[in-house]
């Protein structure tokens, strides 16, 4: 069985800084892309920012500039530094991951069970 758990959520001012975690763990071969996604009531969960094995980003718009996306293999550990904190940035922060649980089997992918990021004005 595979697990992604998240921990690094909270509540912050605006214009403050947050760190997330996500750690993958359990049967597995190999992590190929690790990313972080967002939802608020009400809205389609979006694309925060995304990071391949190899360390290629991709972010949101909406968060260029302001956060970081950084992984550790050694660890199956995928990072989120949010600063300059908006109120709009509030919401649950998923993480999920694309990995092998075997050198032959086919990408899957997995999810966290989400953590909580609220930003005040």
């Amino acid at each position: 069985q595979v697990q992604l758990v998240e921990s690094g959520g909270g509540l912050v001012q605006a214009g403050g800084s947050l760190r997330l975690s996500c750690a993958a763990s359990g049967s597995i071969f190999s992590v190929n892309v690790m990313g972080w996604h967002r939802q608020v009531p009400g809205k389609q969960r979006e694309l925060v920012a995304t990071i391949t094995g190899h360390g290629g980003t991709n972010y949101a718009d909406s968060v260029k500039g302001r956060f970081t996306i950084s992984r550790d293999n050694a660890k199956n550990t995928v990072y989120l530094q949010m600063n300059s904190l908006e109120p709009e940035d509030t919401g649950v922060y998923y993480c999920n991951a694309d990995l092998r649980r075997r050198s032959f089997s086919r990408l899957e992918e997995y999810w966290g069970q989400g953590t909580q990021v609220t930003v005040s004005s």
